[in-house]
């Protein structure tokens, strides 16, 4: 029998295709890109002035406005929610934000670890070959070597009688 051509042949190197969920879709670099972004915010002194100055307008409004205008009177239930679920919200984002940033970390000090040990390898390496170049320069004659024979041969020419050469 032949297959038909709308089966489609599912191996390991074939990607699945995506079936449709109720669940959301993210992605989950995106949402960790997100969360860092805001947990940076939040570590910042312009975050501070932005919740004071909300919190002070939401107290002072609540306790000068006109009593039929007020929307949170006193023990201020309404500004306790809402701080409550942002600060429900910045505790997980602030600690996604920090393990990334720890894997991160985890992968640099891997591949520093990786660098270090190349450079000790090259490193043993270039010794070794230090090594054997100062033996090998240690047999071969140098200029200076080669100077000081030849003047001492030169000496004892011509300090020998003539008569040897005869």
């Amino acid at each position: 029998m032949a297959r038909s051509l709308t089966t489609r042949k599912t191996g390991l190197d074939t990607p699945r295709e995506s079936r449709r969920s109720l669940r959301p879709n993210y992605d989950p670099e995106v949402f960790g890109r997100l969360s860092e972004r805001f947990a940076r915010f939040l570590g910042t002194a312009r975050f501070l002035v932005y919740m004071t100055a909300f919190v002070l307008t939401w107290v002072l409004w609540n306790f000068l406005a006109p009593r039929d205008l007020r929307f949170d009177d006193y023990p201020f239930i309404f500004l306790t929610l809402i701080l409550s679920l942002q600060a429900s919200y910045a505790a997980p984002l602030i600690l996604l934000a920090q393990n990334r940033q720890a894997d991160r970390d985890r992968i640099s000090l891997n591949e520093d670890r990786a660098q270090n040990s190349r450079s000790i390898a090259d490193t043993e390496y270039l010794t070794r070959e230090l090594a054997s170049l100062r033996i090998a320069l240690g047999e071969v004659a140098t200029r200076d070597f080669m100077r000081n024979e030849l003047e001492d041969l030169l000496k004892d020419l011509r300090t020998k009688p003539q008569s040897d050469s005869k």
